[in-house]
């Protein structure tokens, strides 16, 4: 399991929109605009209490909302509030890596909450002050995966060139993808569940060391066949409209655990090695099924139970405010080993084994 090119993990910024909304108002908000077509008002502030979310971080202010009617005005507002919060996002990370923007060779975007060509890191490479030669990945469509799959991805780079440095930037701004007409139950969880943020990652090769920094050791990518309907859009004309199945917590119930501990036996190790998850945030009865599905002890998965209350699942970002969590926490002790994992569209999961 020991290599000379595992990466390091530098560290993580990130960055939230300044609208902030709790969940009561954000109930009562739905509640106006949904009365004149939802005949069961009570399920709906059910399904949102349900989700054990206390309030969001919004794209844009609560009242601008209801003007934001198709693709274009959702999309517009999206790439002006992703290119803010990105860039806010790399700088603070770049800044707790003591790097300068001068010194990130690779930058990856993942996002899976609106378009751009060009891509969001191409509108950051004169705004950062990046080198004119830094290789740009832009991902769209893993959805809450990302966050570990572009994790895995920029590691893979960096076992090739480990001499240089990665950024993975995450942005997702869900609530721009509400449909507001769509009263579907998976909607109405959609629209109570996900919030929007952005999340950084620096990562820097086996040559450029960061002492006391966690390393990755290795990575596992998991598809599982026929399960293109259990998570994703369907585009309408006003935008992107959830795929979302009740299937999901099976799922993870039905492949976690196998998935887990074959990963982790192939490095010599099983799930009671693993002193730290750090697990997307996608939803209480993701949590539930991650904590029974791999047996995990009291307060495993703690951090990812706060990330939720706070700001609601962020997709691809979840994950990575979870890890930035930990590592802010200065709980990690040398030989500690950590897993993050994501699942999302496909579906299909993502496993990370980091050592510190």
């Amino acid at each position: 399991m020991a290599s000379s090119l595992n990466p390091y993990v530098r560290s993580v910024g990130t960055a939230l929109p300044p609208h902030y909304a709790d969940q009561e108002t954000l109930i009562t908000a739905f509640r106006t605009h949904w009365a004149k077509e939802h005949f069961n008002l009570e399920r709906l502030e059910e399904l949102h209490r349900a989700v054990q979310v206390g309030g969001r971080h919004l794209a844009v202010p609560l009242e601008e909302y209801p003007g934001l009617t198709d693709l274009k005005a959702r999309n517009d507002a999206w790439v002006r509030v992703s290119t803010d919060v990105g860039e806010q996002a790399v700088r603070q990370a770049l800044h707790r890596a003591a790097l300068s923007p001068t010194e990130v060779d690779h930058l990856f975007f993942v996002t899976v909450t609106g378009i751009a060509t060009p891509s969001v890191d191409a509108r950051l490479m004169n705004r950062l002050g990046l080198r004119p030669d830094v290789k740009r990945t832009p991902i769209f469509g893993l959805g809450c995966v990302a966050g570990a799959a572009g994790t895995a991805r920029a590691s893979d780079v960096l076992r090739a060139y480990p001499d240089q440095v990665a950024v993975l930037l995450s942005v997702e701004l869900c609530s721009l993808t509400l449909q507001r007409e769509d009263l579907s139950i998976a909607n109405i969880i959609a629209s109570g569940l996900f919030g929007d943020g952005a999340a950084a990652l620096v990562l820097s090769g086996a040559e450029r060391p960061a002492p006391g920094a966690p390393r990755i050791l290795a990575t596992r990518s998991v598809f599982y066949p026929d399960t293109e309907r259990v998570m994703g859009w369907d585009v309408v004309n006003g935008g992107f409209k959830v795929v979302l199945s009740a299937k999901v917590p099976d799922v993870v119930r039905g492949h976690v655990r196998q998935d887990v501990s074959g990963f982790l036996a192939e490095h010599g190790l099983r799930t009671e090695d693993i002193r730290h998850w750090v697990a997307h945030t996608g939803g209480p009865k993701v949590l539930e099924a991650f904590e029974s599905t791999l047996e995990l002890p009291t307060g495993a998965l703690a951090r990812s139970w706060k990330s939720l209350r706070e700001t609601g699942n962020l997709s691809s970002a979840s994950v990575l405010f979870v890890l930035e969590s930990l590592l802010a926490s200065g709980e990690a002790r040398p030989g500690d080993y950590g897993l993050l994992m994501a699942m999302g569209p496909g579906f299909c999961a993502e496993l990370v084994l980091l050592r510190w």
